[in-house]
């Protein structure tokens, strides 16, 4: 059993968490991810390693409240357990040796991804930008942990109530017309956006990395599930991931993929929201 030590709601909809987890803080590096499942009748969720305490033996993790597991992760509070929580899984992030400047590049939830990723190469000594983007100021997350880790960062929201109105490529392009020259680029967030930042990079040819969120249930190569096209061969993101090139990757074909279940997950969600609201007015 896997206590949570510490709970924090970073906006309506997105939750942190530190659990007590001291031989995979031990090990855990940016850019791997952890699998739990609640309890013997849970599904098995992956979710990346958004920090880690090796002194205090904890991992962070940073989730949005989506479906019905992260629905009934979230009724839990601190002193309560998680059955299973199994890491470090993929492969840790690889950066090359020589690297001066990055820019990291985060959308929504996607930025409890991308902030290890800053915080790695900060602490290489690499110059980095970060560019965090959301649809609105009301779920703006990481700002201050973002602000510790690199040179310099932007905040983008959709309808312009925080930061640089527009989306994060207009961000990135304006940064790099305007002379910034960049080593690489790491991407993390939707589908779309990671599409569409290895297409703007592509034609600067500024290598990409992005971290893929294909289906995945046992995390170790086994069922298949999280198959993901990478310069036309397959790859497993649990395994060979979730790091990949974003000038390789097939976004199309990850996009429906990701869909497989949409239907499947609503019902879900709309079925447990029916018990729980049926249990607490009983």
């Amino acid at each position: 059993m896997y206590k949570i030590v510490r709970k924090q709601m970073l906006n309506p909809s997105v939750v942190l968490m530190e659990i007590n987890a001291p031989y995979i803080a031990k090990k855990a590096k940016a850019g791997q991810f952890i699998i739990f499942r609640i309890d013997e009748k849970g599904e098995r969720i992956p979710l990346t390693i958004a920090d880690y305490d090796r002194e205090n033996g904890t991992v962070t993790i940073i989730y949005q409240i989506a479906g019905k597991s992260t629905m009934q992760l979230s009724e839990l509070n601190e002193g309560d357990t998680i059955l299973d929580f199994a890491g470090p899984l993929g492969v840790p992030t690889h950066f090359e040796e020589g690297i001066k400047k990055a820019a990291v590049i985060g959308g929504g939830v996607g930025c409890a991804i991308a902030y290890p990723q800053a915080k790695a190469l900060h602490e290489k000594g690499v110059s980095v930008d970060v560019i965090a983007g959301f649809r609105n100021k009301d779920i703006v997350i990481l700002e201050d942990e973002f602000k510790a880790v690199s040179d310099r960062l932007i905040i983008t929201t959709d309808d312009g109530s925080y930061g640089k109105k527009g989306f994060v490529t207009d961000a990135l392009k304006e940064l790099i017309d305007s002379g910034t020259k960049y080593d690489v680029v790491v991407a993390i967030g939707p589908v779309p956006m990671m599409k569409f930042v290895s297409e703007l990079t592509r034609g600067y040819g500024i290598k990409t990395i992005v971290s893929l969120n294909p289906i995945m249930i046992d995390g170790t190569g086994m069922c298949g599930g999280c198959r993901v096209t990478v310069g036309g061969q397959v790859k497993y993101a649990c395994v060979d991931g979730p790091d990949f090139d974003g000038h390789l990757v097939d976004f199309d074909e990850l996009a429906r993929r990701n869909s497989t279940y949409a239907d499947k997950e609503k019902q879900e969600k709309e079925h447990y929201c029916r018990l729980m609201g049926g249990i607490r007015n009983a």
